[in-house]
């Protein structure tokens, strides 16, 4: 029996983990269409199907399936031992890699990682900022230690990854002191007709505020969407709209962006959570980040589940 090839069973975890040879290809900066010649050579090698069609996607099949739980085992395995050569060779600090989907507010990921940095045992801190879907594959492959996201990752995802709630609070709608003049009133009639910057479709809190505008009959003028609350609070703070952030960060946006608060949507609610690869929390770095939000975040503002 001819022996495994480690170079194709990569090849075939990561399409297994991203769940197309187009982002595997990414991933891998190889070209799909070598992605695909290897996977044929691989399913060749094995005289077994791995992968079947479903619409754009592929999905596994059995044999697929059972090989995905080796392949788990032995990439993660590669990876303690690089890490423990590592620790035997190197007086560095421990690296802690998180991921920070670009929907969640840089200064909430400043005070969620703010505990990890005061550990007794000093940690070297990795930021990786990006879209939802592909730090997942990143943590998928043992690249990050966790990410920090507005959302829970989607049951029907083929990671293996474990969702933990750190808590939740409403959201504040700021202007600048001129816009907030101009389009005074009561809030939240003061919104209609008013010119209002909202989260990009990638954000969790995006279709709720929608439906909360169209619940009270408002309807404001959209003159942007943004999937980076940073670039959109900088055009609010120029003027250009009414903008949306957590609640539990108002006193720091007003001072930072020089914006006053129109009015509070208690509703329309902004989640907070880390995903990692680990059921019970054992990372000393993370087990600080966790329970410092749960017990001191926001003094309080923030609700914990």
């Amino acid at each position: 029996m001819a022996s495994l090839n480690f170079k194709h069973l990569r090849y075939y975890w990561m399409v297994a983990k991203t769940g197309s040879i187009a982002r595997a290809a990414e991933q891998l900066h190889l070209t799909p269409h070598a992605i695909s010649g290897q996977l044929n050579e691989f399913e060749s090698t094995l005289g077994v199907d791995l992968f079947r069609r479903a619409g754009r996607n592929l999905e596994l099949t059995d044999a697929g399936r059972r090989i995905l739980n080796y392949a788990d085992d032995i990439f993660t395995i590669g990876d303690e031992l690089l890490e423990v050569l590592h620790d035997q060779t190197s007086a560095k600090k421990r690296s802690f890699r998180v991921g920070i989907s670009d929907a969640v507010s840089k200064s909430i990921a400043y005070r969620l990682l703010e505990p990890a940095l005061a550990l007794n045992d000093p940690i070297r801190l990795i930021c990786r900022e990006g879209r939802l879907g592909l730090l997942l594959a990143e943590l998928a492959l043992h690249k990050i230690d966790m990410i920090i996201a507005d959302r829970p990752m989607s049951a029907n995802l083929n990671v293996r990854g474990y969702n933990h709630l750190l808590g939740e609070c409403g959201v504040t709608v700021f202007g600048t002191p001129a816009l907030a003049k101009r389009y005074g009133g009561d809030f939240p009639a003061c919104l209609n007709g008013a010119p209002l910057l909202l989260p990009g479709e990638d954000v969790a809190i995006q279709p709720k505020l929608l439906h909360w505008l169209e619940m009270n009959k408002l309807k404001p003028s959209i003159v942007g969407e943004f999937d980076d609350g940073a670039l959109m609070k900088s055009f609010g703070q120029a003027g250009a709209g009414f903008f949306v952030a957590p609640s539990a960060m108002e006193a720091d946006i007003c001072q930072q962006y020089k914006v006053k608060a129109v009015g509070h949507i208690e509703s329309v609610v902004e989640q907070v959570y880390v995903i990692t690869t680990e059921r019970r929390l054992t990372d000393p770095a993370i087990v600080a980040i966790s329970e410092s939000a749960k017990e001191n975040m926001f003094g309080g503002m923030l609700e914990v589940a």
